[in-house]
């Protein structure tokens, strides 16, 4: 598959906005759908539906191998070493949580120590803002500098003996600086601390290793790769599923239920409580086997080369301010325009048929930083190109014109 016809394997592109053919630069927030992903749900739900796990007639045993195969194609996709370490959840949002509550139950007590950082998505501050209210934790944040990126020694400092666990992001969804996280694991691991990584968008941009990596846990939103809405991934190493509590009781995760105790299931299946969303986890093997089609080195390189044509652009406008120069950005370009609120440009911008997203982006601490309540962010995906971004400049330039600056 050629990324520079990609467009065409996306059927939302045949579209038009406003009698504008559709300029989408909002994939951090969630990225469109390629045709055989969509077909494959409908697919599924037409021909093989069935609950997994549950019975043992002819759809039952077909829908439990198709999902079950999916398991194995992300186990391969993020090269873990155990298929066990991977676990299917509702989003990044419910992996995260589920760290969180398992962990933080069993590992983290009054006065020890959660590090994050201050470009952390509320998705990996507010599930550990629990833990501190229930178990009297405190939740340290390394900071942003006035590039955008946190810098190893900044993370350094702020480790003492009573960090329990070290919770950042791959990549910011609003500066776009990609973490130094070989260095922030390595030095982790000096001090046996596990690292959780929210991956949401790390995943659909970069080339993911678990084994090379070596991080503890990485959140996974499937709706930003390219899959279906409502899925997640939680790769977690198999020591520290073996050691966890379920976060989530009911059917499915049990080994044993008496009157008087219930045991569990092993891994995956004890974090896997109820009726899983089936259809998604099937159809989310297409969006893999998408993304294998067109290579991550591509994909990378591809994006890369409209970002960086992007940023270049957005500076010659003097009427721009992007937020930002880290020393490794991924597909984001935050900005602000003097005199016009960031959701007036995301709904000028839209009569030209161009979507961006405008607000803080669930990152309050970063905007409260940057002493911005909200930024316009256009974010890049697969099918994006420099003659998007060509409409996109244009389009603030309309913009320009309608508050006459």
């Amino acid at each position: 598959m050629n990324i520079k016809n990609i467009k065409s394997a996306f059927p939302i592109f045949k579209q038009k906005i406003n009698g504008k053919p559709l300029i989408y630069l909002d994939s951090a927030n969630s990225s469109q759908k390629p045709q055989t992903v969509i077909d494959k749900i409908s697919h599924f739900y037409s021909t093989e539906f069935s609950n997994v796990g549950r019975s043992v007639h002819t759809l039952a045993v077909k829908a439990t191998n198709r999902f079950e195969s999916t398991r194995d194609k992300v186990k391969n996709y993020l090269n873990a070493k155990h298929r066990e370490e991977i676990i299917f959840t509702k989003g990044a949002t419910e992996s995260i949580n589920l760290v969180a509550s398992s962990f933080g139950e069993k590992f983290i007590n009054q006065g020890d120590e959660i590090l994050t950082t201050e470009l952390e998505h509320h998705s990996n501050y507010v599930p550990w803002h629990f833990v501190r209210q229930k178990k009297g934790a405190i939740i340290k944040f390394a900071p942003v500098n006035e590039k955008g990126d946190v810098e190893i020694d900044e993370i350094k400092k702020l480790i003492t003996n009573k960090t329990k666990i070290i919770a950042i992001t791959h990549i910011s969804n609003v500066t776009g600086a990609i973490m130094p996280l070989r260095k922030i694991i390595d030095l982790a691991k000096e001090k046996k601390i596990p690292v959780l990584i929210d991956g949401t968008q790390g995943a659909p941009h970069l080339k993911l290793d678990m084994q090379d990596l070596d991080c503890d846990f990485y959140a996974i939103s499937c709706h930003k790769m390219y899959g279906p809405n409502g899925l997640g991934i939680l790769y977690a190493k198999k020591k520290w599923l073996d050691q966890l509590q379920p976060y989530q009781g009911g059917g499915g995760m049990i080994s044993e239920v008496l009157k008087e105790d219930v045991t569990f299931a092993s891994s995956p299946t004890k974090f896997e409580a109820g009726t899983m969303q089936t259809a998604e986890v099937v159809a989310f093997s297409e969006a893999i086997k998408f993304l294998e089609s067109l290579g991550m080195e591509n994909i990378q390189n591809h994006e890369n080369e409209v970002l960086s044509y992007g940023i270049e652009k957005l500076k010659r406008n003097n009427s721009v301010n992007i937020i930002g120069d880290p020393k490794e950005r991924g597909s984001v370009i935050c900005f602000t325009m003097k005199g016009i609120h960031p959701h007036d440009i995301a709904t000028i911008l839209d009569d030209d048929g161009v979507a961006i997203r405008a607000g803080h982006h669930c990152c309050q601490i970063l905007h409260d930083k940057l002493g911005m309540p909200a930024t316009a962010r256009a974010s890049i995906g697969v099918y994006n190109s420099k003659e998007d971004i060509d409409v996109l400049c244009s389009a603030i330039d309309n913009c320009k014109k309608v508050f006459k600056i």
